[in-house]
């Protein structure tokens, strides 16, 4: 895993990339929070999709859900960047456009879309 920082609009943006899962249960969600808050002192970080484990992107195991409001409970607004296009569930599909309507949590397909979504709220 691989912690950065990008300045945009006056705003620093931690990005956190690797290619394996790391987040895959709340508690490891909030090691990730943790530790980019202590290394970058950031309350903006984008994620990309391969440090999730699938089972985030399963509604069903509420995974999702319950890691997300543990972001908004720490007032971290988080972008998560990746290809999304493979996942049919309809109620996925609508949870991600349903959070892409709001200012705290992004579903985007690239780093760049991420960064400036982040770096207008």
């Amino acid at each position: 895993m691989n912690i950065t920082t990008i300045e945009a609009g006056g705003t620093i943006i931690a990005v956190v990339s690797g290619n394996e899962a790391v987040v895959g249960d709340v508690q490891s969600a909030l090691d990730l929070l943790a530790t980019v808050r202590y290394e970058t002192d950031c309350d903006r970080i984008v994620i990309h999709k391969a440090l999730l484990s699938e089972e985030f992107f399963d509604l069903k195991t509420r995974l999702a859900g319950e890691i997300l409001q543990k972001f908004i409970n720490y007032q971290v607004k988080v972008a998560v960047v990746g290809n999304f296009s493979s996942y049919t569930s309809r109620s996925l599909r609508d949870f991600i456009y349903e959070c892409n309507q709001g200012k705290d949590i992004f579903f985007v397909a690239d780093e760049q879309q991420a960064v400036e979504r982040l770096s207008r709220v």
